[in-house]
């Protein structure tokens, strides 16, 4: 095992704890993160079906607007001076707000009518009818336009940030993981080849000892030998009688 393939520790059971709180740690992420990933995903395809379908109506009410105003500039004749003469500030206006999804905080757009109609009178003398439809149709529009707007951003910041929460899920997966894992079972390695050197060791201190013992006892049994003999020899001594002379 190489060097880069594990986490560079001093193995011992104060690391071999540590480096097991860091695995469940990284695992508890890694599953938090991927159920983030996943109901990013599940947004991500809502809101992608959601433009589709927008940008399906949104042809289908842009060529009705574009057609009306057709209508009402056969019906009236060209009205845009009277229109942009009139106009002194937006009646439909859009304000933002925050939407939270699984932690992302995505820009919300919808648009709303602030004051009254400026050229509500626009068209009393004819074309009326086509006026008002024409309206209509192109508030429509853009209330579309809005929502397409609003789900166009909340596109592309899903889309940012999935990609980041899955190399995220990824790289715990695939790298801080298994190199945890390498470093445990490294330790895990150490620590028994310590406990069975350290088994070897005090095997061969008890032989040692029985060695020894062996040799003390040899040594005070002839010691015993030795005084018994000792002993013998000195009893015959003192019954030896001196000759005397007369």
């Amino acid at each position: 095992m190489s060097g880069k393939d594990k986490i560079a520790i001093f193995p011992s059971r104060g690391a071999q704890s540590m480096m097991k709180a860091r695995l469940k740690g990284a695992q508890t992420g890694h599953s938090l993160l991927k159920k983030k990933a996943d109901a990013l995903q599940m947004r991500f395809r809502t809101i992608l079906k959601k433009i589709i379908d927008t940008k399906v109506l949104m042809g289908e009410v842009m060529k009705e607007a574009s057609f009306s105003l057709a209508e009402a500039k056969f019906a009236s004749g060209d009205f845009n001076q009277d229109v942009l003469q009139k106009v002194d500030k937006a009646k439909i206006k859009v304000r933002s707000k925050k939407e939270n999804v699984a932690g992302v905080n995505l820009p919300v757009f919808e648009s709303f009518q602030d004051g009254s109609d400026t050229y509500e009178l626009t068209g009393l003398s004819r074309g009326g009818q086509q006026l008002q439809k024409l309206k209509k149709n192109f508030e429509k529009a853009i209330t579309l336009l809005v929502e397409l707007a609003s789900l166009q951003t909340s596109f592309v910041t899903l889309d940012e940030v999935i990609k980041v929460t899955n190399r995220r899920v990824n790289a715990i997966e695939h790298v801080i993981i298994p190199r945890i894992e390498r470093t445990l079972a490294y330790i895990i390695t150490e620590l028994d080849e310590l406990e069975r050197e350290e088994f070897y060791r005090l095997k061969k201190i008890q032989d040692k000892k029985k060695v020894i013992r062996a040799k003390d006892e040899i040594l005070r049994l002839e010691r015993k030998r030795l005084g018994e003999e000792q002993e013998a020899a000195n009893l015959l001594e003192e019954g030896h009688d001196e000759d005397l002379l007369f």
